[in-house]
């Protein structure tokens, strides 16, 4: 059907307008955001960081704390971390001092990976009824995932990006933000004890050498 040009310009304005809607839409899913807000940051001091690694090691064979950076490493052949586990070879720091069974908590940090490191939990939040965590956010081959996935971050080797985790406990809902973009949002595990943990723990398809590097660390709760 024939349409004269006021009615072709009016339809193109109207497409025009639905494509600049379109992109604000997908532009603000996707706009950087402060998950901070309504949250206030806990008092941390180094006595809060209890440090887990390889039972046979001293701690600066596994670990080293300089200018406020962690650095944290584990080989895949080395001991878990006490005598009678069973678990794989880690070299985690727990937060002590804040464990939690109801309200909603956040960890914070500025995380770092560099290339060759896979098959590894760099964060956890520990607690869970039919696992032993909450959620885990691990590394694959250059990604971060949330378990095997979703991926939340590509291209994640060798730079630093900020690490937001908030966990929900009376609605069962786990948030993560990766540079102040929200991405993934899912269901918690139950569970009556949680708390956080970071650095290198090693699951399945792991690496021979695993490290991860660990800065601006926060532990924040909601107003």
């Amino acid at each position: 059907m024939y349409l004269p040009f006021s009615s072709l310009e009016m339809a193109f304005q109207l497409l025009l307008s639905l494509l600049c809607l379109s992109q604000l839409i997908s532009f603000q899913a996707n706009a950087q955001q402060d998950p901070t807000s309504g949250f206030t940051a806990v008092s941390l001091s180094q006595s809060n960081f209890e440090l887990q690694k390889p039972y046979d090691k001293s701690p600066n064979e596994r670990y080293s704390f300089n200018n406020g950076e962690h650095r944290l490493w584990v080989f895949a052949t080395d001991k878990p971390h006490t005598p009678s586990s069973n678990t794989k070879p880690r070299t985690e720091i727990r937060i002590r001092g804040y464990d939690y069974s109801s309200g909603v908590w956040q960890f914070e940090g500025q995380a770092y990976v560099p290339s060759g490191t896979t098959g590894t939990s760099i964060m956890q939040i520990f607690g869970g009824t039919s696992r032993a965590t909450t959620i885990m956010l691990r590394v694959y081959t250059g990604s971060l995932t949330v378990y095997r996935n979703p991926v939340v971050l590509s291209n994640m080797y060798n730079r630093w990006f900020k690490v937001n985790v908030i966990h929900d406990v009376g609605a069962s809902n786990v948030k993560v933000y990766i540079d102040g973009v929200l991405r993934y949002q899912g269901s918690g595990d139950g569970g009556s004890h949680h708390y956080f943990k970071f650095g290198v723990y090693a699951q399945n398809d792991e690496s021979n050498y695993m490290e991860s590097r660990w800065r601006g660390i926060r532990v924040l709760r909601r107003n």
